[in-house]
């Protein structure tokens, strides 16, 4: 590296900004103080180092003061500018002015931008006096970007709302709100990804007719992003009229990354398989536009010069058009130097390039650093410079071509293997066959066809659609390849997010692997040219003395060791990132926040792990709404339980209890069985006639998960260290009957009291009073009817619980018409938990239940004020953590 002083430049800049993003302050003195200390020593023990080290001083000084600097600036002025307290912001009315400073995106009953805000005003109530208009409040200037969420209240509002461009001014009425922060341990954090994009607050605004827009008259940058987002928006709209869907979704993404309009299970699909960067525009496509425009300029006998010139000015054009994300940006940077680079004859390392790209890039934006895309970009990048000249020789057996091919597949699948498990959870044993077969595919053929297609559509439709044709049969191919690799689920994997030091040894350990195994490659072929060398000497009379006697140094037993040394470490190293989570005997109840909605996973001290509802969103849509319907829709179980699941590296679920057929308790369930293997599935033996919980029952039938109607007087027992006791529902009808359709679900409710270390917790689901009532006048004892730790039916005799507990689940989320007093004062719990929603439109928890369970002394927690509530228990101790402050 001492003659690269560009690459130790930037990477000691990402050095250190990495360690001013973890730390700050006194901690961040003090790492820098150590760093400086032990640079020294180096440098005194080795002189030669002396350049290099001062660089790497100098830059990761320079980088840590500038991310500071910057993040000091990311701060929000509107509490100032509004003479207020930030607690006290949430629900102000507010009028404000401003810039629309991004693209429009209208999608079902929303439409989203941002909006660089340059005066703001409080709306007031007067006493009753009337609302004071925007010009009798003082007006407070300020330069604040802000997110924008219109409730559009009609289909025609849509039509407004798309209307809407960047540049344009906007005069808004609406209530500011803080994003929300991440509400579960290791879950997605809104509000640091908006910091990320210097916003501070969302502001949300009630239909179109308090958003008044006028065109600006004064020309900016924005006119160059007005301009290219009408650009993106009409190619789009060909790319429509060319193709049919999913295929103009797909091609969409893959011509000009507008991947809003991909079909999500389509994504989905891509997604498993590790395919979605092929979704994205990144340098493949740069490299497919660069090789394009060469060939057509050598076509038009352009000297080479010229050609250079005249890419290197139409790569930002394509970086716009494509929608400007990092890793094109990345691609674009490098594309650009490297091609002036070639025109000038300098700087041919192809490490330098990319270093140079880094550099700029984090100047421009120190927050790029923190993007998936920039840092999957640059390390797959760099990995193919560093890690393909060392496994080109371990593929010397194959074909030239074909090696080439399958070393860059394979290094590319090595060198993502650690983020893409850090951030997606999931990796597919299939996903080097995917890559190896797909990408050239997409690259070569579907890619250049869809560009064809698209120009051509541009000057003759039916042209256009026909060579649109033959891209969707490649289409159909690739979508049909793509289903079968995933109908192999058994080739999945779920690893739960590694740490920074594991990733660290992960890439340590693989260059060793490879390096050592080309070397020993190699000495091998030295050994073999000896032997050949002797054979040839001897043969030719030359004296026996000679033999070997200048050959060089051969592998030894030394590096055979080494070697094995270095193999069985790897292989440990990914053992050690697979398995599940070690609780040192204790058992843990996680009490996670999905909303106004229950969803419980219980990990026992052996490692079973069983999921208790899975909460749902709940929809109150009338078929005439349909146009609200939006193209990714959120749902509770895809979008934040299964991904919480994965990050916790659950590679299934022992059992899945379903307490009741409630959307809000069951709908989250059909995601897990999705994605999660699943090893039983319990429910309360009733459906409820509805649709979602119908394909959840097909879903597990098909899946052949085996199903158990529970009811009061049997048993669970998941391990030595674990008892689950049901409670209820009480049978009221025998085995031979059908399965009864109850419509309402909350008196069936399975609830049971889970026995874990000595600790006893009591799960409720959504009981109402009467069937509380019913559990206390009945008394049963000695049940005969047991389900053992793999529901097979069998096993021994135990007594239901008596009163006396450690912790409550609150039933039906504090509401009042359950969880009365003689229940709280049977079970006389030390601790409560109820599940609810932020702000929920039910106004639970009730402020009976509240006062009920402080009247019997119980500690209260809350996963609206608390967000996820974690109790780990131990010989009977239990230890609790939750994710949030409260409030009150």
């Amino acid at each position: 590296m001492r003659g690269r002083p560009l690459i130790v430049c930037s990477a000691s800049w990402l050095l250190g900004s990495s360690i001013a993003y973890t730390c700050s302050g006194l901690r961040l003195f003090l790492i820098w103080i150590g760093i400086t200390l032990l640079l020294a020593v180096t440098v005194f023990m080795f002189r030669n180092l002396l350049r290099s080290m001062l660089i790497l001083w100098v830059a990761l000084t320079m980088s840590g003061l500038y991310w500071e600097w910057n993040d000091a600036r990311n701060v929000t002025a509107l509490p100032e500018a509004l003479a207020m307290d930030v607690a006290d912001m949430d629900g102000v009315m507010l009028h404000a002015e401003g810039v629309i400073v991004s693209s429009v995106n209208v999608d079902g009953d929303r439409a989203d931008f941002q909006v660089k805000l340059e005066s703001v005003n409080i709306r007031e109530d007067n006493g009753g006096a009337g609302t004071r208009t925007p010009s009798e409040s003082p007006q407070r200037e300020l330069q604040e970007r802000v997110m924008v969420q219109v409730k559009l209240q009609s289909k025609e509002q849509q039509t407004v709302a798309g209307s809407w461009q960047r540049g344009d001014r906007v005069k808004l009425n609406g209530t500011f709100e803080a994003p929300s922060p991440a509400r579960n341990f290791g879950g997605f954090d809104y509000r640091k990804y908006l910091h990320t994009q210097r916003i501070h607050w969302l502001y949300k605004i009630k239909g179109t007719q308090n958003v008044q827009t006028s065109p600006s008259s004064l020309w900016s940058t924005l006119t160059i992003w007005r301009w290219n987002d009408q650009v993106r928006s009409g190619l789009g709209s060909k790319i429509s009229q060319i193709y049919q869907e999913p295929h103009a979704g797909f091609m969409k993404g893959l011509l000009i990354g507008m991947q809003d309009d991909i079909d999500p299970e389509t994504y989905a699909q891509f997604s498993q398989l590790g395919l979605t960067h092929i979704l994205a525009i990144s340098g493949m496509h740069v490299a497919v536009f660069v090789a394009t425009l060469l060939f057509v300029l050598s076509l038009f006998k352009v000297t080479r010069e010229k050609s250079l010139l005249i890419v290197i000015i139409l790569i930002p054009a394509y970086v716009l058009l494509s929608g400007a994300s990092p890793s094109v940006v990345r691609a674009g940077i490098m594309g650009m130097i490297g091609l002036f680079a070639a025109r000038n004859g300098w700087l041919k390392d192809g490490l330098n390039i990319l270093a140079a790209a880094a550099l700029l890039m984090m100047l421009w934006n120190p927050y790029y650093m923190l993007s998936v895309s920039f840092q999957l970009s640059f390390l797959v990048t760099a990995g193919l410079m560093l890690y393909v000249p060392l496994v080109h020789p371990l593929l010397a057996f194959l074909p030239k071509r074909l090696a080439a091919a399958v070393g860059v597949t394979l290094v590319a699948q090595l060198v993502s293997f650690p983020l893409t498990i850090y951030y997606f959870n999931q990796f597919s044993l299939l996903s080097f066959a995917a890559n190896f077969v797909l990408v050239p595919l997409i690259t070569f053929l579907t890619l250049p066809l869809g560009a064809a297609s698209l120009l051509l559509g541009w000057i003759w439709l039916s042209a256009g659609r026909a060579l649109g044709w033959a891209a969707q049969i490649l289409n159909d191919g690739t979508f049909w390849l793509v289903r079968w690799m995933n109908g192999y689920p058994q080739f999945g994997t779920i690893w739960r997010s590694p740490s920074l030091i594991w990733i660290c040894a992960y890439f340590a350990l693989l260059y060793l692997l490879l390096y050592g195994a080309k070397r020993y490659l190699r000495g091998s072929e030295v050994r073999m040219s000896a032997s050949a060398s002797d054979d040839t000497v001897e043969l030719e009379g030359v004296h026996p003395s000679f033999r070997g006697g200048d050959a060089p140094s051969l592998p030894n037993h030394k590096i055979t060791y080494a070697l094995t040394t270095i193999m069985l470490g790897f292989i440990f190293l990914i053992y050690w990132g697979y398995r599940p989570t070690f609780l040192h005997g204790a058992g843990l109840v996680q009490f996670l926040d999905v909303g106004q909605g229950d969803s419980i996973l219980i990990t026992t001290p052996e490692g079973r792990n069983i999921l208790v509802d899975g909460g749902g969103t709940v929809q109150f849509r009338k078929p005439q709404d349909n146009w609200k319907e939006r193209k990714n829709p959120f749902e509770v179980g895809a979008k934040v339980l299964v991904p919480l699941l994965k990050q916790r590296g659950i590679h299934h679920l022992d059992a899945v209890i379903v307490t009741h057929g409630d959307q809000d308790h069951a709908g989250g369930i059909q995601a897990v069985l999705n994605q999660i293997p699943v090893k039983a599935l319990l429910f309360n033996g009733t459906l409820s006639g509805t649709a979602s919980l119908d394909k959840l029952m097909d879903t597990a039938l098909r899946r052949n998960i085996p199903l158990y109607a529970v009811h009061q007087g049997m048993q669970l027992k998941p391990d030595v260290h674990t008892d689950i006791s049901f409670l209820s529902p009480i049978m009221e009808y025998s085995v031979q009957e059908s399965i009864p359709f109850v419509k309402d679900q909350n008196y069936y409710s399975i609830v049971f009291v889970l026995t874990m270390n000595e600790g006893r917790f009591l799960f409720t689901g959504d009981m109402d009073k009467a069937a509380e009532e019913d559990i206390l006048s009945l008394g049963i004892t000695n049940p005969q009817n047991t389900l053992s730790a793999r529901a097979s039916g069998a096993g021994g005799v135990y007594d239901l619980p008596t009163g006396g507990i450690d912790v409550i689940k609150i039933a039906h989320h504090g509401s009042k018409s359950s969880t009365g007093e003689d229940w709280l004062h049977y079970w006389h719990p030390k601790a409560a938990v109820i599940s609810a929603g932020v702000n929920n439109l039910y106004g639970h928890p009730h402020a009976e239940v509240v006062e009920r369970i402080a009247g019997e002394k119980a500690k209260l927690f809350r996963t609206d004020l608390n967000g996820e509530v974690q109790i780990k228990v131990k010989e009977g101790e239990l230890q609790t953590r939750f994710k949030l402050n409260s409030r009150e």
